[in-house]
């Protein structure tokens, strides 16, 4: 952009000189450069334009001054993120465990907290992996972007065996591949209104809330926590922690069976009333089926799905962080049925299918080829044996920990069709207190309850991802300390 500078300049009432500029071809929108003879090279700013002629006029500042403030008033954060009350569960619980470990560098620590598995990659995956990476050393077989969705070779065999296969009519390209079923029950945000009412159990999974309080969807939180935003369902040990329907109607509604943190499933007939109410109400259900491979009662759905008009009103994500050991590898998934519909401000119906496909496809690259190729043999003959011993040995760990506390008295839920174990914190302790007991006195790390929401004070998750020596040795230490 030319400049053409006035030579008139002057000083204010302040001493600051100010000079009038003209600034060919467009209007400035803050400030314009020096000359080409490189006089006054400091940032000028528009203070005001001549009466009668346009021209505006500039006060010149410093480089220094004028950038920091024009820093201060550029940017801006997103100040739902400061309504957040502390740090994410997870991280609190890190950062005390590395703070007592740098204070206690011989401590031998237990982690039976945060829910990370320990055991190796069954041998089909490995292998199926070892291929694919093979496959990108020569030209004929190598792979690039792949599709947003997933690779039809492991959304087929997804829908074949998970959800054909129990009478459920899903197809392929309903199912669309993510990196952990964590990020996209944050993600399916992008494509839902700012307006929804929202329903949450309480204890709850943390990220339901954190990501629709970043989401600018919750408004503050009250003293105990509790966001006036949503609809706080109590999940309680009257009702086995499995919360009754809201009393008032709302919009958006989080489940998730086999529960975390409390490790209780729901019944058919509990999901079906869920599904009715969401239709007689036009409601979406947001369905964390995360950990649906561990449940061995035959008569409890792994899918919402299973229940008649689901297709209608639900999304499922799914996980194969646990089920095959993908803590570190990351891959799941997310359905999104054709026939699901929200509808626009002015009440037009719209298909939550197509925008999620939009946004897949333009907010997402995709899990990578090798990831998918090893999930995809989690289906094989060779892969469903071995996931299947994966998830009995994690399920002997976690009836060791059912059976062993009940036996010194510790009331316990959960654990039966799920790899956490809820349990009543014992002598009326806060579940941060128990929580640092257990870490101080028998080195054993667990997660609070009340981390869950305030329902969950009181009580406290132990995880069974650890090896079989771990969990023994972590109950032997538990009995000496309670």
């Amino acid at each position: 952009m030319a400049v053409k500078r006035s030579p008139r300049c002057f000083l204010d009432a302040a001493g600051i000189e100010k000079r009038t500029l003209t600034c060919h071809n467009s209007p400035l929108a803050g400030f314009c450069p020096s000359d080409s003879a490189g006089r006054d090279s400091s940032p000028v700013r528009i203070v005001a334009k001549q009466e009668g002629t346009g021209v505006p006029t500039y006060v010149q500042q410093s480089t220094t001054t004028f950038f920091n403030q024009a820093h201060d008033l550029m940017v801006q954060v997103n100040e739902n993120f400061l309504k957040l009350k502390a740090g994410y569960l997870f991280p609190e619980i890190g950062r005390r465990v590395t703070a007592f470990s740098q204070a206690n560098p011989a401590a031998n620590i237990i982690r039976l907290g945060i829910g990370d598995v320990t055991e190796p990659l069954p041998p089909a995956i490995i292998k199926a992996m070892r291929d694919a990476v093979d496959d990108m050393s020569s030209r004929e077989s190598f792979k690039g972007y792949g599709p947003e969705q997933g690779y039809a070779f492991l959304r087929e065999p997804i829908a074949q065996h998970d959800y054909v296969s129990r009478g459920i009519d899903i197809s392929a390209d309903e199912i669309f591949i993510s990196d952990g079923s964590k990020c996209d029950s944050g993600n399916i945000l992008d494509i839902l209104g700012a307006g929804n009412r929202i329903a949450i159990s309480d204890p709850v999974y943390p990220v339901y809330v954190d990501t629709n309080v970043m989401a600018g969807h919750t408004g503050p939180a009250d003293a105990s926590g509790r966001f006036e935003g949503l609809v706080y369902l109590p999940g309680n040990e009257a009702n086995n922690f499995v919360p009754d329907l809201p009393s008032v109607p709302v919009d958006l509604i989080y489940l998730c069976y086999p529960n975390n943190p409390t490790g209780t499933v729901a019944s058919k007939e509990t999901l079906k009333r869920w599904v009715d109410y969401a239709r007689a109400n036009n409601a979406l259900i947001l369905f964390d089926a995360a950990y649906e491979a561990f449940i061995s009662d035959p008569t409890i759905p792994h899918s919402i799905y299973e229940i008649d008009g689901a297709k209608d009103v639900a999304i499922e994500f799914r996980s194969f962080s646990k089920s095959i050991g993908f803590t570190g590898v990351r891959c799941g998934l997310t359905v999104v049925p054709k026939q699901l519909m929200g509808t626009t401000a002015s009440g037009e119906r719209v298909s939550l299918h197509q925008l999620w496909n939009r946004r897949q496809s333009t907010k997402f690259n995709g899990a990578s080829y090798v990831v998918q190729k090893g999930a995809a043999a989690a289906y094989s003959p060779d892969g469903q044996v071995q996931m299947r011993g994966l998830i009995d040995f994690y399920m002997a760990n976690s009836k060791l920990l059912r059976e062993g506390l009940g036996k010194v008295g510790i009331k316990v839920f959960g654990g039966v069709n799920a790899p956490y174990v809820w349990l009543q914190t014992p002598n009326s302790l806060s579940s941060w207190d128990f929580f640092d007991l257990l870490l101080s006195k028998a080195h054993v790390v667990g997660t609070p309850g009340s981390g869950f929401g305030a329902a969950g004070e009181g009580y406290f998750r132990l995880s069974a991802f650890n090896s079989r020596e771990n969990v023994e040795e972590a109950l032997e230490r538990i009995f000496k300390v309670i």
